[in-house]
């Protein structure tokens, strides 16, 4: 009896991960990030909402090409994890739930992510 030999140490970095895992990947990645980002908004609209001088600092503090940057990264996680939410909801009915049509629905929901980014980025700037 032989045994097979396993490798000891698995290098992540030379392993090639299909387009679906990577989306997969991401949309936990996004969810984290929203989560998080959900927190600061939260607490910058209840700043701005307990008075005048309040407002006026979370007015100084949003106004600047940095807070508009994390805004516009903010709105395309959202974005992201929205349609990757909606691709595994449609995979969890039974449909592109196949390795061809899988890899196909994941690209779409990265190709979609990228045309509301742009969208984001319009708006935010």
């Amino acid at each position: 009896m032989t045994k097979k030999q396993r490798p000891v140490h698995l290098d992540l970095r030379t392993i090639r991960q299909p387009v679906a895992a990577i989306a997969s990947i991401l949309h936990r990645v996004s969810g984290v990030i929203t989560l998080f980002a959900l927190a600061i908004l939260l607490w910058l609209l209840s700043y701005s909402l307990s008075s005048e001088a309040g407002f006026l600092k979370v007015v100084d503090i949003v106004d600047g090409f940095f807070v508009w940057f994390i805004l516009w990264g903010i709105l395309t996680a959202l974005a992201y994890h929205i349609v990757g939410g909606i691709r595994h909801m449609i995979m969890d009915l039974g449909y592109c739930s196949e390795l061809e049509t899988g890899a196909l629905s994941a690209k779409v929901a990265l190709g979609v992510t990228a045309f509301l980014s742009v969208l984001a980025g319009i708006m935010v700037w």
